[in-house]
């Protein structure tokens, strides 16, 4: 019989495959929408029906419909043309204040929580240069 770590350790490499794989499809299928609006708009560029311009805002139109249509999707949102605001996450500690002060697992967790401030201040600061 497999003890619990080997069983929960199954359990996560199976959901960060069906992850990845997900991540895969969604990324075929945004290329394929945006090989087959590149190609309409060609067509009607070459027909003189609209200008590169107007081909080029209808393809990235098309993408973002598209991703708007799977929202989790997978695909970075560096791709994104829309600029939404970072999801906040907020880390809750289940123990104690007094367990763990004095532990490994304590100064990990501070340590964790010192670099998550550090990058939320960051985050400010390039907002607010921006």
């Amino acid at each position: 019989m497999q003890n619990f770590g080997d069983l929960a350790q199954k359990a996560l490499y199976l959901g960060i495959g069906i992850a990845s794989y997900a991540g895969e499809k969604a990324n075929e299928a945004f290329n394929d929408v945006r090989r087959q609006a590149q190609e309409m708009a060609d067509e009607m560029v070459a027909r003189g029906e609209m200008s590169a311009e107007e081909a080029k805002k209808m393809v990235e139109d098309a993408v973002q419909q598209a991703q708007q249509a799977m929202p989790n999707s997978g695909t970075p949102q560096s791709e994104s043309p829309q600029n939404t605001a970072p999801r906040c996450i907020n880390v809750i500690d289940i123990t104690d204040e007094d367990e763990g002060s004095g532990t490994k697992e304590g100064s990990d967790v501070q340590t964790m929580r010192d670099q998550v401030q550090a990058l939320e201040e960051e985050l400010r600061r390039l907002k607010r240069d921006s």
